[in-house]
């Protein structure tokens, strides 16, 4: 989901077609009020194109074009998962399986079309998504949550931005500001390769060190 991380944190991707979602409330049969994702046509219309690429055979092409999709889901990941994180997790589970088959060692044919399809079905109601979740519990590593309450790993891009805040400010002894750069690098490592769970651990190993020797500072005598 991350291949191309470090540039969409560092430039704005020129994916114009997708800054305006229209976003609307829809009520549920009890009456109350459920946000949707909006219009996501753009997507689901990206999605089409690789569909038809992938079916002629060009697996890499086809690639080629998810990655674009890749880019402009990312750039666009905040304000979809601030609308409603369940149904923006639907969609990124089954985007996750797509481009986990475009990109195997060897793609095999049958599971691109299969990722492709179930990607396509999902964005045309992401309710059905699969809701993979890793039992419904959220996960702490030292205090720091990894998971949101369904068990579903938090995106890595937010908790890299959070850790590289928190180290702006951070007073750190040589040897923690080493452990922490080293959770940096190994959690960077890990979310370009669409690990988010693993890159999220690494980002909480280095938040925890961060607060504890905050915490330190604080209770210290002055």
């Amino acid at each position: 989901m991350k291949q191309i991380l470090l540039a969409v944190l560092l430039i704005s991707a020129p994916v114009g077609a997708f800054s305006a979602f229209h976003i609307y409330f829809r009520s549920s049969p009890s009456g109350a009020s459920s946000v949707s994702l909006g219009d996501l046509s753009a997507f689901r219309t990206i999605v089409a194109e690789a569909q038809s690429i992938a079916s002629g055979g060009d697996l890499v092409a086809a690639e080629k074009r998810m990655t674009d999709f890749e880019t402009a889901w990312d750039t666009a990941q905040s304000e979809l998962r601030a609308l409603n994180s369940s149904l923006w997790g639907n969609i990124d589970d089954a985007h996750d399986v797509a481009l986990h088959a475009l990109r195997a060692g060897k793609p095999v044919a049958t599971e691109v079309k299969a990722g492709l399809d179930a990607l396509a079905a999902v964005l045309d109601d992401p309710a059905k998504g699969s809701g993979t979740a890793a039992g419904g519990v959220q996960t702490l590593i030292a205090g720091v949550a990894i998971t949101d309450a369904n068990g579903r790993a938090l995106p890595c891009e937010e908790m890299l931005k959070t850790l590289r805040a928190e180290m702006v400010t951070a007073r750190l002894a040589d040897a923690d500001r080493v452990q922490v750069d080293g959770f940096l690098t190994r959690g960077t490592e890990r979310c370009n390769a669409d690990d988010d769970r693993r890159a999220d651990a690494f980002f909480a190993q280095g938040l925890a060190l961060i607060r504890k020797q905050a915490r330190v500072a604080f209770r210290r005598p002055s």
